[in-house]
């Protein structure tokens, strides 16, 4: 059965259509503006895998499919909100005010890419988490900033995202239940892409729908079409606002598909059949706001050439500038792992300096003679 088919808070339709009427929130100049979020961030995923394939990025999580999901999130959040993101959250960052330098270096190696800016006045730094590559275990760091915030009278949400097959790990399953539990200002949003690296959902789980795991947390669950970005906003701002207002926490389940492979050290051609994907690409969210826009005359294609040319400066102008950093020296993946460093890291950090010295020895020719 085609999850596509099933109901879910939607909006817009695969085709363009509008099937309910759009929320007040809904104005066209903000549509817009989540349009050309979401072209952008898919033209920096082609160049970031680009750059993966060229030796020049470490391996890569493509985020082609779930556009819609991180623009909405990052954008329904406050300025003061925290968030606990998965490594398939590009978007989100974005939308957050993080750059794609940043984002360059991070997955570059460059521990900087996760030294995020400050986006307040109020607050001298930014209290967002960096990317969670372990699955599910920035769930629970999520429940620790949300009662933190309760504890302390603090009109804050914390957001934590996670990916299907993290819904399967205890870390996931103990952070809603004490996010029930404590009643704290907590958002969970599942990006169900349908694929758990090569495990598909119907074997990760039995449940009719992931959302459902909400009523076992006692919180409230809403199940929505990840592809119809009007519907994951208005979705995350009522969560959002319920958890603002000291009214517990929601499940999101955000339904949408994996148009490509789980990382590019994947090859999802081996475990799922070219049709189903096929199938998937007449659910993109960017085509399905695009159609939208322009039956509504509000998007043109000389905009969306003028857009694309924007789009490539500013990619490649972030691509000019990763370049052209300097390469963190090897020993810095200790400068920010601990407040203190014990005895045991010193140890390890000077031995990992003596072996690139030698390395570089070598490669420099300074060992023959």
């Amino acid at each position: 059965m085609n999850i596509q088919t099933q109901p879910m808070h939607r909006y817009i339709d695969h085709r363009g259509n509008l099937i309910a009427s759009l929320p007040e929130w809904a104005n066209d100049k903000l549509l817009q503006q989540f349009y050309r979020d979401m072209v952008l961030v898919r033209h920096y995923d082609k160049k970031a895998i680009a750059l993966q394939r060229t030796g020049k990025l470490g391996t890569y999580p493509s985020h082609l499919g779930s556009e819609a999901i991180g623009i909405a999130i990052g954008s329904a959040m406050q300025s003061t909100d925290v968030l606990a993101p998965y490594y398939r959250d590009m978007p989100t960052l974005w939308a957050r005010g993080i750059s794609m330098l940043q984002n360059l270096q991070y997955w570059g190696g460059d521990e900087l890419g996760s030294n995020f800016p400050s986006r307040s006045p109020d607050i001298s730094h930014n209290d967002d988490m960096p990317f969670c590559v372990p699955i599910s275990t920035q769930c629970t760091h999520a429940v620790g900033i949300a009662a933190a915030m309760k504890i302390k009278g603090l009109h804050r949400v914390t957001v934590a995202t996670c990916g299907d097959g993290a819904t399967s790990k205890g870390d996931f399953l103990e952070s809603l239940n004490c996010a029930g539990v404590w009643n704290i200002p907590l958002v969970f949003v599942i990006n169900n892409n349908q694929w758990a690296i090569s495990v598909p959902l119907h074997l990760q789980c039995h449940a009719e729908h992931l959302v459902d795991k909400a009523k076992g947390a006692g919180i409230k669950g809403i199940m929505v079409d990840g592809n119809d970005i009007v519907a994951m906003y208005d979705a995350l701002l009522q969560s959002l606002d319920q958890a603002r207002k000291g009214k517990g926490a929601t499940l999101i389940e955000a339904v949408s598909y994996r148009l490509c492979d789980h990382t590019t050290a994947d090859d999802a051609s081996r475990y799922r059949d070219d049709e189903e994907v096929k199938q998937a690409w007449q659910y993109d969210p960017i085509a399905r706001l695009k159609t939208y826009l322009i039956n509504q005359n509000l998007w043109s294609e000389v905009e969306e050439s003028q857009w694309l040319d924007i789009c490539y400066q500013r990619i490649n102008q972030a691509v000019d500038q990763y370049l052209a950093l300097t390469v963190q020296a090897p020993e810095s993946a200790f400068d920010y792992l601990y407040e203190k460093a014990d005895p045991d890291l010193h140890s390890q950090r000077d031995e990992l300096i003596n072996k690139a010295m030698r390395m570089e020895k070598q490669n420099s020719g300074g060992n023959n003679g």
